[in-house]
């Protein structure tokens, strides 16, 4: 595969997406997206009361994620995404668009070929209990611990033939930072 034009930093909530991705773009020179960030007011609401989110609610914001990680690869930038994209049909939707979804979003015309992202996937993983700590010691963000089983129990994590590295996040910051530029080296 040619060198990525973009990094997917996933897994689920807590795992330290934020901040990895956040560091790594800085490292990097590449421009970072968080993907909570664009949640519609609808989920944040939906997950604040500790419902989660189901593929109808997903769909469109993996979709519109896609799109902006389209457009800014397309220009020539690089760029790091912060996403749980927990499924596997999530993360072929962020390459993909519409085409990677059962749902369709905006109707593209017929003459016109999907068009994919380049894309590294860096799946942060470590189990229930370390995780578990970690999102009771986060304040003010809008996912509630309790839902942390429902994203585990959601999680379909990368596999062969899918462009991955996974990284336990029981290494420090620096670690995993170091581990991900070496494989971006190799690319």
């Amino acid at each position: 595969m040619a060198a990525p034009g973009a990094l997917l930093v996933m897994g689920v909530s807590g795992s330290g997406k934020s901040t990895v991705g956040a560091l790594l773009a800085s490292e990097l020179g590449w421009k970072f997206y968080d993907a909570d960030d664009y949640h519609p007011e609808e989920n944040r609401m939906k997950m604040g009361k500790g419902i989660p989110l189901n593929d109808q609610d997903r769909i469109p914001w993996l979709c519109n994620l896609h799109d902006i990680l389209l457009r800014d690869v397309a220009s020539g930038q690089h760029v790091v995404l912060a996403c749980s994209a927990l499924k596997k049909v999530y993360r072929d939707i962020l390459i993909r668009g519409k085409d990677g979804a059962p749902l369709k979003c905006d109707q593209m015309g017929k003459d016109k070929q999907p068009a994919e992202v380049k894309l590294l996937v860096v799946y942060l993983s470590g189990s229930f209990d370390v995780i578990s700590r970690r999102l009771v010691k986060r304040k003010g963000h809008f996912m509630p611990p309790e839902l942390l089983q429902s994203q585990f129990d959601t999680l379909e994590p990368p596999s062969a033939p899918e462009n991955f590295i996974q990284i336990n996040v029981d290494k420090s910051l620096s670690e995993i930072i170091a581990t991900i530029m070496e494989t971006l080296k190799i690319t």
